[in-house]
């Protein structure tokens, strides 16, 4: 039995839809294993995720301690602070007293956050927009 033209053409219209469809499902689903997701301290406050997260806020003033190619710091969002290790070069324009996310986990002994990368601002006036939300909502709670 031979199909109309119109029925082919439905035929493949569906087809490309159900195509389209998978595909879409396995770009989400690959996506979603790889997303990391922003924390402000203030986030943090109750529980420590145990992914692959962004932790961002200003680094505290006068808490950068360094010990070799390691350094330690307390990033801020002026409500609460968390206690950062990272080994490796910072970036140029990293210091007190500035915009940073660090990507990274939680050590689930010390608490402390273990940063595999470190972001820092781009200019005097540049804050992270994730980092500026954070810190205008943590500030009307206050």
């Amino acid at each position: 039995m031979k199909l109309k033209a119109k029925h082919q053409r439905l035929s493949l219209v569906i087809g490309a839809l159900i195509a389209l469809g998978g595909a879409g499902v396995l770009a989400f689903s690959t996506l979603g294993d790889k997303a990391t997701y922003f924390y402000s301290p203030s986030d943090l406050a109750e529980t420590l995720p145990t992914d692959h997260i962004r932790l961002g806020g200003m680094v505290e003033d006068g808490s950068l301690v360094r010990a070799g190619e390691t350094v330690h710091f307390r990033v801020t969002d002026m409500r609460a602070q968390r206690t950062v290790s990272y080994t490796g070069i910072l970036p140029d324009l990293f210091r007190e007293g500035q915009g940073v996310i660090a990507e990274g986990r939680f050590d689930p002994v010390s608490g402390e956050f273990q940063a595999t990368t470190i972001l820092a601002k781009h200019d005097e006036n540049y804050m992270p927009p994730e980092v500026a939300g954070a810190m205008k909502k943590t500030a009307s709670l206050q």
